[in-house]
């Protein structure tokens, strides 16, 4: 598992600004087709929504990769 931390001061980072940190996706315009595809879940539920807020304590898994832990 990798973990992600959220710069100080933030109290959250957005999933699609996620995906492209971890490279999961080679360009922001990519996010939408990995997201619908289905192969993206965050705390084991599936999520389509580039805008989600994730947190501190918060596991991002997308399909082929090591899930992402938010710290």
């Amino acid at each position: 598992m990798r973990t992600v931390e959220i710069r100080p001061g933030e109290e959250s980072i957005r999933l699609g600004q996620l995906l492209k940190l971890v490279d999961a996706v080679p360009s922001g315009a990519q996010v939408k087709d990995v997201l619908t595809s289905g192969d993206v879940r965050v705390n084991g539920e599936p999520e389509e929504r580039r805008g989600r807020q994730l947190r501190r304590g918060d596991v991002v898994s997308v399909a082929g990769l090591p899930d992402v832990r938010i710290a």
